[in-house]
Parts: C-alpha cells; sequence; structure tokens
C-alpha cells in the first residue's frame, strides 16, 4: 500500500541564529526562531512523513514546551521520526519539498540539502527533491520577515 503525507512548516528570521535548512547552515544574516534550532525543512518533512503513517505530527512527538527539544538538532528528530515510521511497517520511498523565501537565493544549496535528508534517512540519492521559489514579495515572506516550507512524502509498507 502506497500512503502520502504532506507536511508544512513556517519560521520568522531572527538575529543571533546560524540559518539552517535541511540540515545545511546557509550562510545568511539571520537564522529562523524556534525552540529546536529551528529547521523548517527538516520540520516539514517530519511532519509529512508522520501524516503519510498516521503517526500524528512533529508538536506531538516533540512538543515545543518539553525543555529536552530545545535547540534540538532537528535532522535527529527527522531520524526518530523515521524510525518510529518504519516500526509502524512503513518505509518512505521518496520526498518533494518546496522551501519559500525571498531570501537568501538557496539554489546552491538544494543539492546538499536533498542529499543530507536522503543520507539521514537511509535513502540513496535523488530520493529526496528539494526546490526553492520566492513569494513575488506578497505576505511576510515577501517582506522577508520569514519563510515557509511545503513538503510530500510517499511511504510504501515495508
Amino acid at each position: 500500500m502506497i500512503r502520502v503525507g504532506i507536511g508544512y512548516d513556517s519560521h520568522r528570521f531572527v538575529t543571533g541564529r546560524p540559518l539552517v535548512l535541511g540540515g545545511i547552515t546557509i550562510p545568511h544574516g539571520r537564522g529562523l526562531a524556534g525552540h529546536s534550532d529551528a529547521d523548517a525543512v527538516a520540520h516539514a518533512l517530519t511532519d509529512a512523513i508522520l501524516g503519510a503513517a498516521g503517526a500524528g505530527n512533529i508538536g506531538q512527538l516533540f512538543p515545543d514546551d518539553d525543555p529536552q527539544w530545545r535547540d534540538a538538532d532537528s535532522m535527529e528528530l527527522l531520524r526518530t521520526a523515521h524510525e518510529l515510521v518504519r516500526g509502524r511497517g512503513h518505509a518512505v520511498v521518496q520526498a518533494d519539498l518546496t522551501v519559500i523565501a525571498e531570501a537568501p537565493k538557496l539554489g546552491p544549496h538544494l543539492g546538499a540539502m536533498g542529499a543530507a535528508l536522503a543520507a539521514r534517512l537511509g535513502l540513496g540519492p535523488g530520493a529526496i527533491n528539494v526546490k526553492a521559489k520566492t513569494n513575488e514579495g506578497m505576505g511576510f515572506i515577501g517582506r522577508g520577515e520569514g519563510l515557509a516550507v511545503i513538503a510530500v512524502a510517499t511511504l510504501e509498507a515495508s
């Protein structure tokens, strides 16, 4: 059986934090606000995988009011969620993600993000596709206040 899940995450930009997306530190003057390292790419993918397996969401598994997740590595949260899903008999087949941001330009980093995510999930190269789009100057993203990520993951029974 094939299962599909959708994930979404958004964070606002803040000064004094590195910008981490898909496990990659991106050179930029601001990072993302959040309880963990605020890796919105890893968060959206985690939600897509959990959703496809009917296993809740990232906030249920790693609540932001629990001090143990403060400054957590979101790639480790992704790995933990993936192990949970595998324990329920599901295997991630592929995922497609879109990062929506006005800045920084993410094109040079997309391949590294996809490779890092695939490696963390034990998938081959090309199993995770990451794209970037702008919001054409509209809304909080267009004003450069933050970014958002949409993810779709496909799972099959293992």
